[in-house]
């Protein structure tokens, strides 16, 4: 029988026991022993009498040098000590371990390596100090060495004898944006050409100027890493070599090799976006190509519509992105030709059309076409393959379809198309699509009526990449509280979509319940991050998310007060100010690579951290929302951080991982500041980050900030018969929402639909988006309202009203907007003018809610009042301070609530944050997410809802003593006072 212990987590102290040398005979056949996580510093002698122990793990405990008792072991064939206190390693003390093969001395603080004498070390062949402090490195005594791992030291030399090195990574591996230290090679050593195993080279993030001709020619060199250097030539090559990869991406390349293709016939991948090139060389010397490539990178170049003759010997492309360039138009006799190609990314150049014979590639299933000019419908629909198609940011007026559409069309994007009209009928044949993307077409808000302009206004993107689900969502809301702050936040799920969705639906509004509290930024950040993370429940015991939630408001109560930024975050989601065209870092990488203290913190705790820098295998991150089963290595709590806005910021960029690992911060600038439209810039970024050879779900958001004075638009007040003239017309005045009225919110900023209680559900639906206004009458001549920006805003002097603000809209023909189930919902009435559904439903998913004043009936109203201003009660309803939605209750009085079972669990419950809810106040409270949504892709515009049993419905024998509570209340409710309307009906969303 064999013995297989584990003393992992167990706080073992060897040196503290007395061990006798009869404790060890009954372990004699022990083979594997498992100390990982303890407290050693020391092995006992006796140790070395197992003579069949072939397996011993010691990482992540207190050893500051090697056990000599290995030296007895001679059936253990690796060293695993990885996170001890190892700040020294004598080679000579290896090579009296002749039995070891592998060596793990990972996250030891390293400083130095010694070879005091010339023994060779010939029995290792696998070595891996990564994350140490070296700074040089001299391996040269170990003759038969394979692998090297040494990246994210401090290397400035390097000396090894390669002759049996087939692969190395032998830089300090700065992803962006971790830039601090790199190994700025300025040449390679010459042992790197005279590898003769060498397969792999990877030699990104240095300072290259050339490359040596030796190099590329090895022939036994498969694939190479060159990207983010100085290059500006590529040496010619030999015949036939054996070259698979190339990357050359993020050099200075003004051509490449005339040879390239018809002499590395192997080549399958080539990667030279962020260059110069102004051409690409011929596939091959005569008609007949044998190339074999596959993917083609040549985004970001000076590439025109020329290059398309030069694809065509390329017959087995079957990814081609050729974005950002000089294309004015595509050969459709070339394209024809890539029978094989299955994706196309063409955004960012100058295109009008893209040609009919695209519709010659049989296995296409992504065409990627955004900020072009195109102004027709490509004939893409009618391939069998096709699953994603984006082309937004175009000109479009019109699409064209065929009778049937294929069912693998699964998303397609035509929003930033400003001229393009659907009909009724287009969006009947879009109903099976999962994702379609469209603008909502505008109207003007009371706010815009009296020319007030928001400061800021956002764009943004998610791509899925060659993921089958998309697991970022991003949170946008221009008009926050008030209407004169900001709330922006994305979430990245890495593997789980149900977490992200979860914290977009509900993170707003525990972040708009925690500002009730306190006005301290650490405090209200931290607590909406504690909340939001107690709200996921169940989801969040084995789930988690990197979180990012950045928050836009006044430095002080007062209204002519500076507006501040407040950043939280957890994970690796960052956020970028640009500040007079410099990247400021705002966010803070929870990553046990980037941060040295998150790093010790976990090893304190005893974490084990596996050889690709997860926790437990898990999460890269040491801080996340959810993951609650890894405390206390994973913990909620972020790093907030305050910055004053002022007149050199331009925008904010942000990003989930995968951006930020392929774009660089200053490139992230400088690509914003050529495009300027925020959509198209978020755009630009994931096509960049993609292009760049990132196949991750990306997510992206760039808000434009204009907070100088010099974006005033105030106006003093002016008498109406001055904007007459000669020709009277009235002109109707309409009521600005106060300012200070926490009923602005909305799940997304640019388009206003104002609902007035005059106006029918039916009307709404015809007329959606119109602005409804109230005249009344009055003595005296009349002056138009004063306008007034978000800089000074008006004096609170009427009540706001109810505004939802989507810019964007995402219709699915399975799930609806809230999550729920297309089967799980009431059709609506009402159709907006491009076709889709009009959603009249109330949203009470907010935290924080404030009665809406009103003309008080009697005294004893106005004593009604909650005592800490949270909420005002008047006419039994409801307002949101969340986004301005109706929240209440019509007619159910308290004690109704309190014996719903929805609701009787709610009152009195105590907050995370220690503050108690009063039982008048938490009828509507949403405490823990028991489901994540339903919905499998797509966008969300909406909180999510609730379960059709917890709606809230007026009955019909309730409904006229409602509508006398409620008349007078026209700037609040719409639609109410329709006759055809069987039942009042308020849903929980």
């Amino acid at each position: 029988m064999f013995w297989h212990p584990n003393y992992n987590h167990n706080s073992l102290y060897f040196p503290v026991l007395a061990y006798k040398q009869s404790f060890f005979p009954p372990l004699l056949s022990l083979q594997t022993l498992c100390l990982d996580g303890n407290h050693l510093s020391s092995l006992p002698e006796e140790l070395g009498d197992l003579s069949q122990l072939n397996s011993l793990g010691l990482s992540f405990n207190n050893f500051s040098h090697v056990p000599t008792v290995l030296e007895k072991l001679c059936a253990v064939d690796k060293l695993a000590m990885a996170g001890n206190r190892v700040e020294s390693l004598e080679l000579s003390t290896l090579a009296r371990m002749i039995h070891l093969r592998n060596i793990d001395l990972r996250l030891n603080g390293l400083r130095c390596v010694k070879c005091e004498t010339p023994e060779p070390v010939s029995h290792v062949t696998q070595l891996d100090l990564r994350d140490n402090c070296l700074d040089s490195l001299d391996l040269s005594t170990v003759c038969n060495l394979e692998t090297l791992h040494c990246q994210r030291n401090q290397l400035g030399t390097l000396t090894l004898s390669g002759f049996s090195l087939p692969s190395t990574g032998c830089y300090y591996y700065p992803r962006p944006p971790c830039v601090a230290l790199l190994n700025l090679l300025e040449y390679l050593p010459a042992w790197v050409c005279d590898c003769r195993k060498i397969e792999i080279l990877d030699l990104q993030h240095n300072l290259l100027f050339e490359l040596p001709s030796r190099l590329l020619n090895s022939l036994s060199l498969r694939k190479l890493l060159t990207g983010n250097n100085r290059l500006q030539r590529v040496p010619d090559l030999l015949d036939h070599i054996p070259l698979e990869a190339l990357d050359l991406q993020h050099n200075k390349l003004s051509e490449l090799p005339e040879g390239l293709f018809y002499k590395a016939l192997n080549l399958k991948y080539l990667n030279v976006s962020a260059n110069a090139l102004e051409s690409i060389p011929p596939s091959s010397q005569s008609e007949e190509s044998l190339s074999t490539l596959q993917e083609l990178y040549l985004t970001g170049n000076n590439l025109n519509e020329n290059c398309g003759a030069l694809l065509v010997g390329h017959q087995n492309l079957r990814i081609l992105h050729i974005a950002y360039n000089q294309l004015l138009s595509f050969p459709a006799s070339k394209l024809s030709k890539l029978e094989l190609l299955e994706e196309l990314n063409l955004s960012g150049n100058k295109l009008k059309t893209i040609p009919s014979t695209v519709s010659s590639c049989k296995r296409l299933h992504t065409l990627i076409a955004h900020s072009n000019q195109i102004t027709v419908f490509p004939e893409i629909l009618n391939l069998p393959e096709i699953k994603l198609v984006d082309l937004s940011c175009n000109e479009l007026t019109e699409i064209q379809l065929p009778d049937s559409l294929p069912a693998t069309l699964q998303e397609l994007d035509l929003t930033g198309n400003s001229s393009l009209t659907l009909e009724h009928k287009t969006l009947n044949l879009f109903s099976h699509i999962t994702t379609l993307k469209l603008d909502q077409k505008s109207a003007a808000t009371p706010g815009d009526s009296l020319g007030s302009s928001t400061l800021w206004k956002h764009g943004y993107s998610e791509m899925r990449g060659q993921r089958n689900k998309l697991c970022v969502s991003v949170l946008a809301v221009d008009r926050f509280g008030d209407g004169g702050e900001g709330c922006y936040g994305i979430f990245d799920g890495d593997r789980n979509e149900e977490v992200p969705r979860l914290l977009q639906c509900t993170m707003g509004d525990v972040l708009c319940e925690e500002l009730q509290h306190s006005c301290v930024d650490t405090v209200y950040m931290c607590n909406t991050f504690l909340t939001s993370h107690r709200k996921l429940g169940m989801a969040g015991q084995k789930l988690g998310a990197s979180a990012l939630l950045c928050y836009i408001h006044r430095e002080t109560s007062e209204p002519g007060s500076g507006f501040s930024l407040t950043v939280a975050n957890v994970g690796t989601c960052q956020a970028i100010l640009c500040r007079d065209g410099r990247p400021v870092q705002l966010s803070k990488v929870f990553s046990l690579e980037n941060s040295t203290e998150e790093m010790e913190r976990v090893k304190v705790n005893k974490a084990i951290i596996t050889e690709d820098n997860k926790v437990s295998g898990v999460t890269c991150c040491s801080r996340l929302l959810g993951c609650s089963y890894l405390s206390p290595w994973v913990l909620p709590k972020p790093w907030v951080c305050t910055e004053p806005l002022c007149a050199k910021d331009e925008f904010l960029i942000l990003g989930n991982r995968a951006l930020f690992e392929r774009v660089s911060y200053q490139e992230a600038v400088y690509t914003v500041q050529a495009v300027r439209d925020p959509h198209a810039a978020a755009k630009k970024l994931c096509s960049l980050a993609q292009s760049y050879g990132c196949k991750d779900n990306i997510g992206a958001a760039v808000v434009s900030l204009r907070v100088s004075e010099d974006s005033c638009t105030c106006e003093p007040p002016v008498l109406n018969d001055e904007l007459r003239g000669p020709t009277p017309a009235p002109v109707p005045v309409s009521v600005t929402p106060c300012p200070s009225d926490p009923g602005n919110i909305s799940s997304s900023s640019g388009i206003g639909t104002e609902f007035s209680s005059e106006t029918s559900a039916s009307e709404v639906g015809s007329e959606a988006g119109s602005t409804a206004s109230d005249e009344h009458p009055s003595s005296g001549p009349a002056t138009r309202p004063e306008r007034r920006c978000s800089l000074h805003p008006a004096p609170a002097t009427h009540p706001g009203v109810f505004q939802r603000q989507p810019s964007s809209a995402t219709f699915s023909s399975n799930q609806s907007d809230n999550g729920l189930d297309s089967d799980d919902e009431a059709p609506l009435e009402g159709v907006i003018s491009n076709g889709s559904k009009l959603e009249v439903e109330v949203d009470i998913h907010c935290c924080a809610f404030q009665l809406r004043p009103g003309a008080p009936e009697s005294p004893k109203e106005l004593n009604l009042e909650n005592r800490n201003g949270k909420m005002r009660r008047q006419n039994s309803v409801v307002v949101s301070a969340t986004n301005g939605c109706l929240l209440a209750v019509c007619g159910r009085e308290n004690g109704d609530l309190k014996k719903s079972p929805s609701t009787s669990s709610l009152f009195g419950k105590k907050l995370s944050n220690g503050s108690v809810v009063a039982p008048e106040d938490s009828h509507n409270i949403i405490e823990v997410a028991l489901e994540a949504p339903k919905k499998k892709s797509g966008y969300f515009t909406a909180p999510a809802q609730q379960d059709p049993e917890d709606q809230l419905i007026v009955p019909p024998g309730l409904e006229q003593e409602v509508r006398e509570q409620l008349k007078g209340q026209s700037l609040l409710v719409s639609g109410i006072s329709t006759p055809p309307t069987p039942a009042l009906q308020l849903y929980n969303t």
